[in-house]
């Protein structure tokens, strides 16, 4: 059951103590799997020593009692929309702590790592009322379009089909860019043939207009094809420059944070991690896979926020004007188990989930959960009180 809660919170200045999060862990047994492989004895490399800045305090409790939540999006009143990626349901989540549930996808066919994952809401929702989502079905992955009005959802029309679909690898995330065009990433099923088949559509990132149609400044103006040479994308986000970042589960070796640009050759099944090669797209920081099986990925106030499934922990990557990655810095390490979607909300927080109830983790009594965590610099330097929902229906 979904619990909700409604609390007021005075926050101290944030010229307060350094307060570790990632101290005294609870953790979680992860277990192995495909999207998790095991680790190898190697170092993580990034672009910069930098120290990152510290969210502040513990986080807390959003939502509890949710069943694998995946998608999350923004409604343009500040409710959130919640994709379930098993059951095929989305929940609404007012400002004011009410959720609703507002129904099921239909043609939804759950795999081992398919279901109903990405959500987006329309830029132009005010006007046309539009949801998106990535599902699996009996024959493919899909993108479908459908009308929400508020109460209830509308057909769900395909938008974007015959992306290969398996029991691994299914991609999933979708979110509209500052250019308004959608972008969908997709795995290769386990078969990384599909990464470099210009013909296919698994192992790429994909654009696509609002209504289906392909720009016609993509790489290839007949192909929705992005990029290519990619494993299984499930996280994207754009800095304050504009800049494409995204995330990318290694098979034996390296995980990546890839900056994309149109047209390059991420090198998946030839490359994997950082090999200074002449013919594909290196990425800027690398992980152990054991250290990260990362998922999500939100910007927020000049960091990357990379939510890890087998490294159970959220990193904070700091992004200069320039667009050079400064050290990760792993927090929570442990303490909630494996975390599969990180947001940024229109309150200025962020927002984080838990995955252990996906068949591969060690769930909690209250999983899976969503927290919230604001940053520094957002409190002010005298207290505050903001509100936090630990939400139910």
């Amino acid at each position: 059951m979904i619990v909700a809660a409604l609390f007021l919170t005075a926050v101290s200045a944030c010229t307060g103590p350094d307060i570790d999060p990632a101290a005294d862990p609870t953790p979680s047994a992860p277990a192995t799997s495909k999207d998790d492989p095991d680790p190898v004895p190697s170092g993580s490399t990034s672009s910069s020593p930098a120290e990152p800045r510290r969210p502040d305090l513990d986080p807390r409790v959003i939502v509890e009692g949710l069943e694998v939540p995946w998608g999350i999006a923004f409604l343009p009143d500040g409710s959130a929309l919640i994709a379930e990626r098993d059951d095929a349901t989305i929940q609404r989540l007012d400002p004011d702590g009410t959720v609703t549930e507002v129904g099921t996808v239909p043609d939804v066919v759950p795999t081992s790592e398919g279901g109903l994952l990405g959500l987006a809401v329309s830029p132009t929702y005010d006007d046309d009322s539009t949801i998106y989502a990535y599902i699996t079905t009996a024959d493919d992955n899909r993108v479908v379009a459908m009308t929400y009005d508020g109460e209830s959802l509308g057909d769900a029309a395909p938008l974007l089909t015959a992306i290969p679909a398996g029991q691994i690898h299914d991609g999933g995330r979708i979110a509209f860019g500052p250019d308004d065009m959608l972008y969908v990433t997709t795995g290769e099923t386990g078969d990384g043939a599909l990464a470099q088949d210009p013909d296919s559509l698994g192992g790429k990132i994909l654009r696509i207009q609002a209504d289906g149609s392909i720009p016609s400044d993509n790489p290839d103006p007949t192909s929705p094809v992005w990029t290519r040479g990619h494993r299984n994308v499930q996280g994207i986000a754009w800095d304050d420059d504009d800049r494409l970042w995204a995330t990318e589960f290694g098979s034996t070796m390296w995980d990546e944070l890839n900056l994309i640009e149109p047209g390059n050759n991420y090198g998946w099944p030839e490359d994997e991690g950082i090999t200074e090669g002449e013919e594909f797209t290196d990425p800027l920081i690398q992980w152990e896979t054991g250290e990260a099986s990362p998922s999500g990925l939100a910007y927020f106030d000049g960091n990357l926020y990379v939510a890890a499934l087998k490294g159970m922990r959220l990193y904070q990557v700091p992004v200069s004007g320039e667009g050079s990655l400064g050290e990760p810095k792993a927090l929570y390490t442990g303490k909630y188990g494996r975390l599969r979607t990180v947001v940024a909300t229109p309150q200025d927080t962020l927002w984080f989930t838990t995955s252990n109830l996906d068949g591969r983790g060690a769930p909690a009594p209250a999983d899976d959960r969503i927290f919230e965590i604001r940053p520094y610099p957002h409190f002010s330097a005298i207290g505050v009180k903001r509100s936090v929902m630990s939400i139910a229906a």
